[in-house]
């Protein structure tokens, strides 16, 4: 009887990861990242400028200061076990494997967690386009209202309003929110945002002197007040995606580097056992918020047939 041959590639196939390039459009602390918290001092109101003072000797004020600070957060992997039979029988090295994909699993939580701490803003702009299907987890139900180009003008003239710089603006979308944005747009504007690309800075267009970047998943809110639901916790049936766009001196980054802890050959597991750990932190850099906002998808409803 024939016997049909049979092949083992030498490769696995490997796990996706967002793109996370946008962690690094901010301030660095990263030089800090071995401390438990990180002060940064911010400037109090600057002193009252009176044309043609007429009283004199002028009264003498003092400028009180704020001090803004974040706590440095320990992420670790869950300890992985590799058997013995896997390094010898497998035709690809699962060890390498296992390395790659968990390193690169904390360094995406790293960078979710950096979301969740900029976020935690009271500026919010809500969407004010067509209804579509909530979408942000099988949880949600209902409507929200899809990002237009008039929202992302509405942030820019807070940002102008605020004296924000105008260098440096980011937006951040998620998938669908990006390619709601693009449906809103104009040929002639469409054409204009692509012209606008810098892929080597993850930058897929300009619009509103904002540097538009997309990830796969980036903010979901909670309907009752705006606060942050992480993406680790329970999906809510009313909760609301939320994009984020900040100006980069206006939030800080503290990442620190990824150590592995390995024990192979283990006596008691015949095998080897490995683990990650990477010290994160950040937070918004100034003391009244501003240059950073929300932009989060608003209730909408059913659409008339």
């Amino acid at each position: 009887m024939a016997l049909n041959k049979q092949v083992w590639l030498q490769t696995i196939q490997e796990n996706f990861f967002p793109d996370d390039s946008f962690a690094v459009k901010s301030i660095d602390d990263s030089a800090f990242i071995s401390n438990k918290t990180v002060h940064v001092p911010n400037a109090g109101s600057p002193s009252r400028v009176v044309i043609n003072r007429s009283q004199k000797p002028a009264s003498v004020t003092s400028r009180n200061d704020n001090d803004l600070s974040y706590d440095i957060d320990e992420l670790t992997t869950d300890p992985i076990y590799i058997p013995e039979i896997d390094k010898v029988e497998l035709s690809y090295d699962k060890r390498q494997s296992v390395i790659a994909n968990d390193r690169a699993q904390l360094q995406t939580t790293s960078a979710q967690n950096l979301l969740y701490r900029w976020g935690n803003v009271p500026t919010v702009f809500m969407t004010t386009g067509d209804s579509v299907p909530a979408y942000t987890s099988s949880t949600a139900t209902g409507y929200r209202k899809a990002i237009t180009k008039a929202d992302v003008l509405k942030v820019s003239t807070k940002f102008n309003t605020d004296n924000v710089p105008q260098s440096g603006r980011y937006l951040l979308l998620d998938a669908t929110m990006y390619n709601q944005l693009l449906a809103d747009l104009t040929e002639k504007e469409l054409s204009a945002f692509l012209a606008s690309a810098d892929a080597q800075r993850g930058v897929l267009g300009r619009l509103y002197g904002f540097d538009v970047m997309l990830r796969s998943a980036v903010l979901r809110v909670k309907a009752s007040d705006n606060t942050i639901i992480t993406w680790e916790a329970d999906g809510m049936a009313a909760e609301k995606p939320a994009g984020l766009a900040w100006q980069e001196t206006c939030v800080s980054r503290a990442m620190g580097e990824v150590k592995m802890f390995d024990n192979t050959d283990n006596p008691t597991y015949y095998g080897d056992i490995y683990s990650f750990l990477m010290r994160v932190g950040g937070s918004p850099r100034r003391y009244d918020k501003k240059g950073i906002a929300l932009i989060v998808g608003d209730t909408g409803t059913a659409p008339q047939e």
